[in-house]
């Protein structure tokens, strides 16, 4: 098993951390390729790295776009509202050319205690 590192903005991080929030969409690139079932995850507050949580790989959801992956999954687990919502938010982080090359994956965890 593989322990990875991944950064969080403050409203993201906040609701992983209340159980709100349960998958981390991220571009399927070459670093999230890596990412495998099992596998930790150790999540840092981008504006504090001190604060962190472990949480476990337990689902990996593979699709070409974001706008697939919340039309097909409830998009609360994302920590949003609908899928259309959703996807445009995700646009401001990432651009559809990097969606249509690399495609896109919804990372579930379970917190570590």
């Amino acid at each position: 098993m593989t322990t990875h590192r991944m950064k969080l903005r403050q409203y993201p991080f906040q609701l992983f951390k209340e159980g709100t929030k349960t998958i981390e969409a991220r571009l399927y690139d070459e670093k999230r390729r890596k990412v495998e079932l099992g596998d930790t995850i150790i999540f840092q507050l981008a504006d504090d790295k001190t604060q962190t949580f472990e949480a476990k790989v337990i689902g990996l959801l593979r699709y070409e776009t974001f706008g697939d992956m919340f039309a097909h999954t409830d998009p609360k687990k994302f920590g949003g509202g609908d899928a259309e919502q959703m996807t445009e938010q995700m646009l401001h982080y990432y651009a559809q050319e990097e969606q249509d090359t690399h495609g896109v994956v919804g990372i579930e965890i379970a917190k570590i205690l």
